[in-house]
């Protein structure tokens, strides 16, 4: 019987989540939304990512993010979120890690919270519907 090995890939290409020396970039997934939660989660873990917590409202993954730091490469963070909201769960994280790396999702029609979010220090921002293309895109963007 052939194996993988039989078959050598001439596209053969390190996953996007990968880092130099081998182990997996660490994100942190923030949205009220299971269904978004869930999509990130898997084109994340498709490239090699670690999703390595998720959180449904903005108080969660801000206590997420102190549990698991300095573990965490990346959070994805929800601007509209119950309880407390994606802007301020960001200036808080970036409160507590300066050097923290937010990509904030947001739905169409929010650019004010976006441009707010970017001048916080959020690092890159992702629209939805989520294109698994531009999900991949702005994270490793962001990771630079």
């Amino acid at each position: 019987m052939k194996t993988k090995a039989d078959f050598p890939s001439i596209n053969e290409r390190k996953p996007e989540g990968i880092k130099e020396d081998g182990s997996s970039y660490r994100v942190l997934v923030v949205d009220d939304s299971m269904f978004v939660t869930k999509q990130i989660s898997q084109i994340l873990t498709s490239e090699g990512f670690e999703v390595v917590g998720t959180a449904a409202d903005g108080s969660i993954g801000l206590e997420k993010y102190k549990e698991l730091y300095p573990n965490v490469d990346l959070v994805t963070m929800d601007i509209t979120m119950p309880k407390m909201d994606g802007v301020t769960a960001l200036e808080k994280i970036l409160e507590f890690d300066k050097e923290a790396k937010i990509v904030m999702i947001s739905a169409l029609g929010k650019q004010d919270l976006v441009k707010k979010s970017l001048m916080i220090g959020a690092k890159n921002y992702i629209v939805k519907p989520l294109d698994r293309a531009k999900v991949l895109e702005r994270i490793m963007m962001s990771l630079k």
